[in-house]
């Protein structure tokens, strides 16, 4: 099969995967938006960094060793066998700290990350009930990551829709029929990667599968050579948190808690716009993280120009249908009709969605570069786009401009980041042809 099938192949099914991922966080905010007005959606959107954090670690441990198992296999190394058992006992650990808070101190959480007293009341069952499965959604990550580089695309993809299916399904039956509210979308959210797992594993325990579990002490080593490959997975999920944790520090000052609400509308959907490209980064991988490790550079740098051009277009596609339907999607969340809210919201989406002219290409830029073993650019990239530029960007324009340079930071970082893959890229492929 060519580079161009193989591409579209991974990559269509990956989009649908991750697509899937983002739908049942919408359903979550639609869900709560009715059950509980602005307050929920306030609440969901200040603690959504905790989520983002342990998504991100899964990501990077999953995306990560994931990555090293394809290169290692490629060029016949038997220690390609040890990652995946490696990753899961890694997450089992670190997991671990995160039932210990949401058991102990969820409200204290809330709280932190900006909540006042009615929104810690609202939002700390929430908090509690999801943080004590982060192990599973760690797993999730992992066991699809592998599942995909193990040559069943179609299974990851599987897993991911059903696991998200089962969310939002789920979300209605127990917050409305069964009366749970928000502790309902919590465990509808929380019971997802359970299912995803299970059916990653009617690939990994059959006949197909070239990817073993073997028990061992977790190896540091081992860790810190996955993690230089899954950081910008990791920066990619967790940038997601950080800017919501700046944005909303500064929401709060100008806007109050409606602003925020805005922004959770803003942001919520945001993220099936980054689903899209991290679905076209995370097909790709594969590919490339094969061609690289058998030294074929003619398909690793076709499958390249595939995943740029690919990126480019669907970030004009998705800007397009922003700046139509701005008002109709602020209006699925605003139940209360709350017309501050939608005037903040509408605004928002059209300025916030420019900055996916330069982030789809940022994201599966970054993602390029970690396939093809250039850590410390993709590290680079991923912190200038994730930490570093959005913060200074954030600041700078909120105080000048108010809400709008809120909105507008994240074009502004985007665009300085861009630049900096454009670089990166350029010397990185350039040097492995050389």
């Amino acid at each position: 099969m060519s580079e161009k099938k193989l591409f579209f192949k991974y990559v269509s099914q990956n989009i649908l995967g991750m697509l899937g991922i983002s739908v049942y966080i919408l359903a979550d905010t639609f869900f709560i938006s009715m059950a509980e007005g602005a307050d929920g959606i306030t609440a969901l959107n200040l603690v959504l960094p905790v989520y983002s954090l342990i998504f991100a670690i899964g990501a990077m441990l999953g995306v990560g060793s994931a990555i090293r198992f394809k290169i290692l296999r490629a060029r016949r190394d038997r220690s390609a066998e040890t990652y995946f058992s490696n990753a899961l006992l890694w997450a089992l650990v670190i997991g671990l700290v995160f039932i210990l808070i949401g058991i102990l101190v969820p409200e204290k959480v809330v709280a932190l990350l900006g909540g006042d007293d009615r929104i810690v009341v609202v939002g700390k069952d929430y908090t509690g009930i999801f943080m004590m499965f982060a192990p599973f959604f760690m797993w999730n990550h992992i066991c699809n990551a592998f599942v995909r580089n193990d040559g069943a695309p179609a299974v990851a993809m599987a897993a991911t829709l059903c696991s998200s299916l089962f969310n939002i399904v789920f979300d209605y039956v127990l917050m409305f029929p069964l009366g749970m509210g928000m502790r309902g979308a919590a465990l509808a959210t929380a019971l997802s990667p359970v299912l995803g797992v299970a059916i990653c594993c009617t690939h990994l325990l059959s006949q197909k599968s070239t990817v073993t579990f073997r028990w061992a002490v977790p190896s540091a080593k081992k860790l810190l050579a996955s993690c230089q490959l899954g950081v910008s997975a990791f920066v990619g999920e967790i940038s997601s948190g950080v800017t919501t944790v700046v944005f909303n520090m500064i929401i709060l000052k100008i806007a109050g808690n409606v602003g925020v609400a805005a922004y959770g509308v803003v942001a919520n959907t945001s993220l099936v716009a980054a689903a899209v490209f991290n679905g076209v980064s995370q097909g790709a991988q594969p590919l490339l993280s094969d061609y690289y490790g058998k030294g074929e550079q003619t398909s690793l740098k076709n499958v390249v120009k595939l995943g740029v051009g690919t990126s480019l277009g669907l970030a004009a596609l998705i800007i397009v249908v922003i700046y139509i339907f701005a008002a109709p999607i602020t209006a699925v969340f605003n139940n209360e009709r709350n017309a501050q809210l939608a005037a903040y919201a509408v605004t928002g989406l059209k300025l916030y969605f420019i900055g996916f002219a330069f982030a789809g290409f940022n994201i599966v830029g970054t993602g390029i570069l970690s396939a093809a073993e250039s850590a410390k650019w993709a590290f680079a990239a991923s912190v200038s786009r994730g930490f570093v530029a959005i913060i200074l960007c954030a600041f700078a324009l909120s105080a000048v401009m108010g809400m709008n340079g809120v909105w507008l930071a994240f074009p502004a970082a985007e665009l300085i980041t861009s630049n900096l893959v454009m670089l990166a890229i350029a010397k990185t492929f350039g040097a492995k042809s050389a």
